[in-house]
């Protein structure tokens, strides 16, 4: 799959960005139990604060995560821990909206909540089942955080970064 360039960054990055939380903001330790702001050690994701620093400046950032045993509150709290939540304008969850990120209702809430058209929002994700075909469906734009380089079996309508310090990188041009 082809690598996003400069000029497709720009127009796939909306002024509505959605970000997933576990392994793309922040790390979700695979033996660690329970909800994330009750870990005894939570990290953000390498370059996760600068990403986040230089587009709130422009964007308006949302959270929109699948974490099925975390509330918002509890949510807003891990990203206290690691010094994010100053970027971020809310939240969307399971526990919240009531659906499950690739339930086909759960970015329609989101839309709807926003009072903004699909085509508005970018959805960046490391999931292509649960971040960006459900976002694509839903009729937002995605970029995928490919951190394992894996191969999509089709061709897809998005930009492809490997680390957050890229999507950064084209951000900035």
């Amino acid at each position: 799959m082809n690598r996003g360039t400069k000029s497709t960054v720009a127009t796939k990055l909306t002024k509505t960005v959605l970000f997933d939380w576990g392994n793309t903001l922040m790390t979700d330790f695979p033996d660690a139990q329970g909800k994330m702001c009750d870990w005894e050690i939570v990290q953000q994701v390498s370059g996760a604060q600068a990403l986040l620093a230089e587009l709130s400046k422009h964007h308006n950032i949302y959270i929109a995560t699948n974490a099925a045993d975390s509330s918002k509150t509890d949510i807003i709290r891990a990203f206290e821990r690691v010094g994010l939540s100053q970027y971020i304008d809310g939240y969307f969850c399971k526990a919240s909206i009531g659906l499950s990120k690739y339930e086909p209702g759960f970015y329609s809430a989101i839309i709807s909540q926003l009072g903004i058209k699909p085509q508005e929002i970018t959805m960046i994700g490391d999931s292509l089942e649960k971040d960006i075909y459900p976002a694509l469906e839903a009729g937002l734009q995605a970029v995928w955080l490919n951190t394992e380089g894996a191969i999509a079996d089709t061709i897809l309508p998005i930009v492809e970064v490997q680390n957050l310090i890229e999507l950064l990188e084209l951000c900035n041009g």
